[in-house]
């Protein structure tokens, strides 16, 4: 098989492949394309059996098609994310990010790293991870909220280990609301100088990258357990159920508890497969 760089390589493996694959990565094609029947059965069948599916670049369309992606966040190219809401309306479609991590289903915008770094981070740490990008010579985490045009990081490998730790210890104490100063600290930075190195790292403020964060992490919590919505807030760092829900609304356009409604019939996971299971039926 020739590439369109005019490299060539032999696939030795047929679809049968994916019944032993832990991962699955649907690339790019030429164009936005719908999968095979064949392979859509195939895709649906590693999901079940609870392998983690990325589609990266125009990937995610051979993903969406296949309804694994109905109900969940997702992303594409840039130049590509309107015509994929349009022809995709049940997916939540997320523009101008690297990448939107579902848990089990990650779909990332371009033809990068980023996605598989992210993937190493998560599923081994950040040590690991941090190693890998200094070989590749990138970001060793860069926030799912941050831009494909965000300027490239301008920071030193210690203090990019640093604020790979600072994310780190942030997402998983967003309880305590830490404030930029006490961030600044654990980097061992001034709060200046912080806000600057973190943004080359993120492209964003860490005003703007909790906030995310605080969102991600509710969502989560409001689909996989039975906590109050206050409780929720506690734990995601709001002082109030209304910052919760007001942020919820601005982003979802519903409340926490219609959200959480909305999910209530089954788990994720049961309710993709069902999806991709109906669609291939009916092709």
């Amino acid at each position: 098989m020739a590439t369109d760089l005019g490299l060539s390589f032999v696939v030795e493996h047929g679809l049968d492949r994916l019944a032993q694959s832990d991962l699955v990565v649907l690339l790019s094609a030429r164009q936005p394309q719908e999968p095979s029947v064949d392979l859509a059965a195939a895709v649906c069948e590693a999901h079940r059996r609870g392998a983690i599916v990325i589609g990266q670049y125009l990937g995610p369309y051979a993903l969406a098609a296949t309804g694994l992606l109905d109900g969940l966040r997702a992303t594409t190219h840039r130049t590509l994310v309107d015509d994929f809401a349009t022809r995709y309306p049940a997916v939540d479609v997320v523009p101008h990010v690297l990448y939107v991590d579902e848990g089990q289903i990650i779909t990332g915008a371009g033809a990068d790293v980023d996605v598989y770094l992210h993937l190493v981070r998560r599923e081994h740490g950040t040590a690991a991870a941090n190693a890998i990008a200094r070989n590749v010579i990138s970001a060793p985490h860069q926030d799912r909220g941050r831009t494909e045009f965000a300027p490239a990081p301008t920071v030193a490998d210690g203090e990019m280990d640093r604020l790979a730790e600072v994310l780190e210890w942030t997402a998983t104490n967003l309880h305590r609301s830490p404030q930029v100063s006490e961030l600044a600290g654990r980097a061992f930075m001034s709060p200046r100088t912080f806000i600057r190195r973190f943004k080359a790292v993120t492209g964003t403020t860490p005003h703007a990258w909790l906030q995310r964060q605080r969102q991600i992490r509710s969502e989560e919590l409001l689909k996989s357990t039975n906590l109050s919505i206050e409780e929720i807030a506690r734990r995601v760092g709001y002082a109030s159920t209304a910052g919760l829900r007001e942020q919820f609304v601005k982003r979802h356009g519903i409340p926490p508890l219609a959200y959480r409604r909305a999910f209530a019939a089954a788990t994720a996971p049961q309710r993709q497969d069902l999806n991709c299971l109906r669609r291939v039926a009916d092709r």
